[in-house]
């Protein structure tokens, strides 16, 4: 639906569609709530019971006169109770946190440290003895057991969203040219659970003394609101609207059940870097500039050492069959050495397990005059490449013919995670800003290879390398790393 202002300053409401109300289709944010808490519940009853089970001493308390015992079920029930109170307490349940992102998973953890801990204290003053190992097990049950149920319950949540259910209906407020792709986004990200239902563009109204411009702004804002059956308004860029409209439509929604949302002009940001600061009732971003040396990066490197060095060691028998394969199915070599564009622009020898015949570098020119590749407009891909053996038709589906780069890790000149080495004549068609790719060591895997690989297109992997880039951190590694396994073993976009 699209909102729209006519010259005698009435709005037009374009295809908008038949809604049920807004507060009756808010019930899902509360049953999915009270879902949590059952399962908390379920959780947190079971975790403890095992624990109990596994570490049964009894529970004695300090007396005048000698030692008292007390039954094991007094400190559960109160461990219990502790623990479902801090899991509302550090917000696990709120709707702005469950669904996406990793803030749910570290409220839970951060519920599970601070009860277990407190209880531990709290036992120790009072010489409360005999609940360490309860403590110790119920602990880690706890917490596997709350992170196991909050995914499963998030791949639900995630499935009702992208069949269009159990989201918040969003009116973008903004240009078309700022608005749409915003849009676009979203609607490719429903697990964010905002479901764009019309746009309304501000555009064209005077700002005035009195404020008349922007009480009218609300108000039809408020309205079209009413229309679509949306609870959710999302400003694509305050840059277009004064502050005083900004505020005034916040004053004109209805608190609680309607909700504001700005889009700052930041792209491709990671949220780790951004912090905001009140100053003087100004909403200040601060950005933190990447870093590319320090600890962090030793870290990294360290990882990437004994990651590569101990998958070398895991998956040498499947090395060696892959090499025997290879090497008896079609002439040539086993590797296939191929210069590649690393680390500040320094070429590298990357290495991969041959999946091509041996004229197959001869053979691209006269691909190239036939047919432009499938993958995008700079990197060359086809689906049916007439240059990959049998073989090498499944390395390259399951991406067993990037094994031999753990060599190319442990001698340092890639990393597990990073952006895709990139070949010298891609370099050359290369813009400017994509030279930033340069500034971190090129990876196995990346995002580009966990979000649809050689389906993507140019600017898509593009976005994709220079947003790692700019916001890498040790735990999105360890994420693209999971997140490789599964796309690996659906060889989505492998070709």
């Amino acid at each position: 639906m699209t909102i729209t202002r006519r010259h005698d300053d009435t709005i037009e409401i374009v295809d908008a569609d038949s809604t049920q109300p807004a507060r009756e289709r808010e019930r899902w944010a509360r049953a999915y709530g009270r879902l949590l808490v059952v399962i908390d519940n379920a959780v947190v009853f079971t975790a403890l019971s095992a624990a109990a089970v596994i570490g049964t001493q009894p529970t004695i308390l300090p007396a005048l006169d000698g030692r008292v015992q007390v039954p094991v079920l007094v400190p559960l029930a109160v461990l219990a109770a502790a623990m479902l109170v801090t899991l509302s307490m550090t917000g696990s349940r709120a709707p702005r946190v469950y669904g996406v992102g990793s803030r749910e998973y570290r409220a839970v953890l951060l519920s599970v440290v601070f009860t277990f801990a407190g209880v531990a204290l709290v036992a120790y003053v009072v010489s409360l003895h005999g609940l360490h190992a309860i403590l110790a097990v119920g602990g880690v049950f706890t917490a596997a057991g709350l992170i196991t149920a909050r995914f499963a319950a998030r791949r639900w949540l995630l499935r009702q969203r992208r069949r269009g259910r159990m989201s918040h209906r969003v009116l973008v407020v903004g240009s078309p040219a700022v608005a749409g792709p915003l849009s676009d986004d979203l609607r490719r990200a429903p697990g964010a659970g905002l479901q764009v239902v019309g746009a309304y563009d501000p555009s064209g109204t005077a700002a005035d003394a009195d404020g008349a411009a922007a009480r009218a702004i609300a108000a039809e804002v408020v309205a079209a609101l009413g229309v679509l059956g949306a609870d959710t308004v999302l400003i694509s860029s305050a840059n277009e609207l004064t502050p005083a409209t900004v505020r005034e439509l916040s004053w004109h929604l209805e608190p609680g059940r309607q909700h504001l949302v700005v889009a700052p002009s930041l792209t491709d940001i990671g949220g780790p870097r951004i912090h905001a600061r009140p100053v003087n009732g100004l909403p200040l971003l601060h950005v933190e500039t990447p870093r590319y040396a320090g600890g962090r990066l030793h870290v990294k490197r360290l990882f990437d050492i004994v990651a590569s060095a101990s998958l070398i060691v895991v998956l040498s028998p499947v090395l060696l069959v892959i090499a025997a394969l290879v090497r008896s199915t079609s002439p040539g070599g086993v590797l296939f050495r191929q210069e590649r564009i690393g680390l500040q622009g320094e070429t590298f020898a990357m290495l991969k397990f041959r999946s091509m015949y041996a004229d197959a570098e001869q053979r691209l020119a006269e691909l190239h005059a036939r047919e432009r590749g499938e993958g995008n407009s700079v990197m060359f891909k086809m689906k049916d490449d007439p240059r990959v053996t049998a073989v090498g038709g499944i390395l390259r589906r399951f991406s067993l013919d990037e094994l031999p780069q753990l060599f190319n890790v442990l001698s340092g000149s890639m990393s597990l995670v990073g952006p895709r080495p990139p070949l010298r004549r891609e370099v050359e068609l290369y813009g400017r800003s994509v030279h930033r790719r340069f500034l971190v060591k090129p990876g196995i895997t990346g995002l580009w290879q966990v979000s649809g690989r050689s389906d993507l297109g140019w600017d898509e992997t593009v976005r994709l390398d220079l947003f790692y880039v700019e916001n890498w951190t040790l735990t999105g590694d360890l994420a693209i790393l999971l997140r490789t396994v599964k796309a690996v073993l659906r060889s989505e976009g492998a070709y």
